[in-house]
């Protein structure tokens, strides 16, 4: 039988960082399945998802909080099994001057309506054209069947309207 970890990370940005990880987890037994890893201002971050027959899961999660320490933030944790349903999937994409509080909206209208947030990729940097602040968001959200894409989708125009920014959604695929 497979367990699955959840592994988070944080340590500082130098070469290296994902082999070390990355051996850690063969050694023991794992297989790297899925990750999200990025640089932010000079630090590493990631989180990731492997797989390893139970009885070595006790050896790697050892063996991955031997790598924790001052360079090195890790945490470790069960996956937990979740049951598939139908759900749409929807890319949203927003665009528009930066101020305080975008994600606040776009987040609160999502939760509001039981809408799971799956990805969120945010930047963050100026226009070319005047060099004002400009905040770019792209996410990907999953959708239950019985909510309405229609009210979705109005809300999201009036959240467009009163940020200034622009905002667009659009279906990715009819089920996850």
């Amino acid at each position: 039988m497979q367990q699955h970890l959840v592994i988070s990370i944080i340590s500082d940005d130098k070469p290296g960082v994902v082999e070390m990880l990355s051996a850690v987890v063969a050694e023991n037994g794992g297989n790297w399945e899925d990750s999200r890893m990025a640089h932010f201002a000079g630090k590493f971050a990631g989180i990731l998802r492997v797989s390893v027959a139970a009885d070595d899961s006790s050896t790697l999660k050892e063996a991955l909080q031997n790598l924790a320490g001052d360079d090195f933030k890790l945490q470790v944790e069960d996956a937990l099994a979740v049951a598939a349903d139908s759900r749409q999937t929807l890319q949203l994409k927003l665009v528009g001057n930066d101020r305080p509080g975008i994600v606040k909206e776009i987040s609160r209208a999502l939760a509001a309506r039981r809408i799971n947030m799956e990805t969120l990729d945010t930047r963050y940097g100026s226009t070319p054209w005047s060099g004002e602040p400009l905040f770019t968001a792209e996410c990907t959200i999953s959708v239950a069947e019985d909510v309405s894409i229609d009210g979705l989708y109005d809300e999201l125009d009036e959240i467009a309207d009163e940020l200034g920014v622009e905002i667009d959604c659009e279906e990715t695929s009819a089920a996850l």
